[in-house]
């Protein structure tokens, strides 16, 4: 007999027999088992698209001259940044000291990236490409966000509420948007401007993820971490496609043509 987990309360499941789901299907196809990597095999594919799409990053602002080695851990940073910030701030140990199949994806993708810099021409070229890389980054990365929110939900203890509200919100955007301000020494420069769409997808993602399991919305719903986290890949990935082939730059192009 098959078992589900319902969930009883913020932080609380319990095994339940196999019972009528109507919304079964969001964790039982394909896709959905693609954006919760349900095998190892998924999970390396899009840890490996994840810091590929890293390296086109640094390899695209760092200087052609640079040293191997800046470049390097310039790319160990943008890849690994959220995961270094939010387990310091809940004691924990960093993901490039505690995970090895993190430094060997990297690893990899900087080779691709140092003895195949076409491939990143192929990347701009290629829809096809585009969209595979695209869709294995955001896939990571809501992972990511939905892991260190609910690290930082179980490790924060509650204060003026029955569960840590902010806390727990604060350390998932910062998980899936850290990267963005590695090297330190940029501050808080890349959000001069406003959120980028990473950041924004990391806020919203961590604080519906958070909000939907902490409360009484997911009582009684059957597998509702595995929902939920379905949920926020699906928009990380739509989100990271609009922004990957400027979905929403015809309004502001044609708004500069009228300019001149």
């Amino acid at each position: 007999m098959q078992f589900r987990s319902i969930n009883i309360g913020p932080g609380r499941q319990k095994p339940e027999a196999m019972v009528d789901d109507p919304t079964a299907w969001m964790v039982d196809g394909p896709l959905a088992g693609f954006l919760l990597m349900h095998t190892k095999e998924i999970k390396y594919m899009c840890m490996l698209g994840y810091t590929f799409m890293g390296g086109c990053k640094v390899f695209g602002a760092v200087s052609p001259d640079a040293a191997v080695s800046y470049k390097f851990v310039n790319m160990v940073l943008a890849c690994t940044g959220g995961g270094i910030f939010v387990p310091v701030f809940l004691n924990l140990i960093p993901v490039p000291l505690a995970t090895d199949a993190y430094i060997i994806a990297i690893s990899c993708s900087f080779f691709l990236h140092y003895f195949f810099p076409v491939l990143r021409d192929v990347m701009k070229i290629s829809p096809l490409f585009k969209i595979c890389i695209v869709v294995m980054f955001e896939t990571l990365r809501a992972t990511v966000v939905c892991t260190f929110t609910k690290a930082a939900a179980a490790n924060i203890p509650a204060s003026q509420f029955s569960f840590p509200l902010f806390g727990p919100i604060i350390c998932g955007s910062i998980a899936g948007c850290g990267a963005a301000f590695m090297p330190m020494n940029k501050g808080l420069e890349p959000m001069k401007n406003g959120l980028a769409p990473p950041m924004l997808t990391a806020l919203l993602g961590a604080a519906g993820y958070h909000l939907y399991l902490s409360t009484s919305l997911s009582d009684g719903t059957i597998d509702a971490e595995k929902k939920a986290k379905v949920h926020v890949a699906a928009m990380f990935v739509s989100v990271g496609l609009a922004a990957a082939f400027n979905v929403a730059q015809p309004a502001t192009v044609t708004a500069a043509k009228k300019n001149k």
